[in-house]
């Protein structure tokens, strides 16, 4: 009940903030690949921490896992993309503080808010900066 109560202020709380320049950490928990081409489905990763990143609408977050989920399907079997998309799916609330959350890339008061014209113009040249230091 209080975390629920905490929730629902967390979220009703104005919002304020810049976004942060991208920044990826692979799969997170999760292995970015096997043992024999330890970054296998690391792309995957990275595309899905582009959207976690900036974040936006509850339904946005989950076309992201399950864009994720196909994926990762393309390149491996579907035991190990059930246990990544149980895992985003617990772990990536933007109410959990942590640096995979749903919209990491702002402050920790985002929550599930649409992304404006002029925030997603502001993240495609962060964007294409961290693409041009690749």
């Amino acid at each position: 009940m209080l975390i629920s109560v905490f929730m629902l202020m967390l979220s009703a709380c104005p919002y304020a903030g810049e976004l942060a320049a991208f920044t990826s950490d692979g799969c997170s928990v999760f292995p970015d690949g096997t043992i024999s081409d330890s970054k296998k489905w690391l792309k995957c990763c990275v595309a899905h921490d582009k959207a976690y990143w900036l974040g936006g609408t509850y339904a946005e977050r989950l076309a992201a896992d399950n864009a994720l989920e196909q994926c990762i399907t393309s390149v491996e079997n579907k035991q190990l993309v059930a246990a990544m998309w149980a895992g985003v799916r617990v772990g990536g609330s933007p109410y959990w503080f942590s640096p995979f959350r749903w919209s990491y890339g702002w402050p920790y008061t985002r929550g599930y808010r649409a992304v404006s014209d002029e925030e997603k113009a502001m993240a495609e040249s962060l964007l294409n900066e961290f693409d041009a230091e690749e």
